[in-house]
């Protein structure tokens, strides 16, 4: 190799080194790197590594020296500071979307943003044991396609199944494709929820990513778009509860005065709150009223009253009745 092509390669050897396999408690000295570029066929004196330590500074990398025991050169920091990456690796490992397999691969990509060291602590932490993976490992072409037809305005198609009480998985409409207008992504209640027009039902619908199968991007327009010129996805989400649907309702609520971080949590911080009395708080909150709003509500026991529509209440004392009957 011609001389120059020696030093570029030299160069760049020294920053992968540095890169994979320093930081602060692991640095490299100047004589290691030297032994480094000879195994690689590279004859170099200590002198040009600091040069090259230089021009790599100059480059832009964020590099020490460490003078205390023990000394040497190393990356001071990255892209991704060490604690980041142990978020994303924690956000990864719990995503209930996300298959085992592809788990493992995406915290090994996060491994390579660290020096080695590092990477060994990411894949040392704890993984979430029986932790409940999905089995579908089109989730991340699927959500590929999506966004492709939201970016290019168009139209998809999939078939959606169900599973069956022997754990066999079992298409929807006997098999026929769902023709939806994609608008929207969303990640709630631990797996990833496409918010799309359907133009049967002529309404706003949701569907599970990891349940589409066969999804194709269509030659057609998207539809609905009046629909979503004012959506607030952040909104329905709270309305939704469980991304099980329902009849949309303003509900009136009367809560003891300790759960008022539940109802911001659940409902955002801009919720009108009007005390009632010392102990109690009353709110009016737009839901989508389903068995798992209903659901929500009783864990909260007596802590919480439905004050109203009326007709909310009686669909919630007839809900729990028919749990009582189920009883006797």
């Amino acid at each position: 190799m011609a001389k120059s092509g020696m030093q570029k390669m030299k160069i760049l050897l020294v920053m992968r080194e540095l890169l994979e396999k320093t930081d602060e408690k692991h640095p490299l000295s100047t004589s290691e790197l030297v032994s480094m570029l000879e195994r690689n066929g590279i004859s170099a004196e200590r002198k040009s590594v600091y040069h090259d330590i230089e021009t790599l500074k100059k480059f832009g990398m964020d590099i020490e020296n460490r003078r205390e025991q023990p000394s040497g050169y190393y990356v001071a920091s990255r892209d991704f500071e060490f604690p980041e990456l142990k978020l994303l690796v924690d956000a990864v490992q719990c995503a209930r979307f996300i298959t085992r397999k592809k788990s493992e691969e995406l915290i090994r990509k996060l491994g390579t943003l660290a020096s080695k060291e590092e990477a060994r602590q990411l894949q040392r932490q704890v993984f979430v044991l029986n932790r409940i993976k999905t089995k579908n490992e089109n989730i991340y072409y699927s959500v590929d396609q999506i966004h492709t037809a939201i970016s290019q305005n168009a139209k998809i198609r999939f078939q959606y199944y169900e599973w069956t009480v022997s754990k066999k998985m079992h298409l929807r409409r006997d098999g026929m494709f769902y023709e939806i207008s994609p608008w929207a992504l969303t990640w709630d209640d631990e797996n990833y929820y496409l918010i799309g027009y359907d133009n049967l039902g002529k309404m706003i619908k949701h569907y599970r990513v990891d349940k589409m199968l066969n999804l194709q991007i269509m030659k057609v327009p998207r539809e609905g778009r009046e629909l979503f010129v004012k959506f607030d996805l952040a909104s329905y989400s709270q309305r939704v509860f469980g991304m099980f649907g329902g009849t949309e309702e303003v509900v009136r609520l009367l809560c003891r005065n300790e759960l008022i971080g539940v109802m911001l949590d659940r409902f955002g911080r801009e919720v009108p709150v009007c005390p009632v009395e010392d102990s109690h708080f009353s709110i009016s909150v737009r839901v989508n009223v389903s068995q798992h709003f209903f659901g929500w509500l009783f864990a909260l026991g007596t802590g919480v009253r439905i004050e109203g529509p009326d007709r909310v209440v009686e669909q919630f004392t007839a809900h729990l009745q028919a749990i009582r009957q189920n009883y006797k």
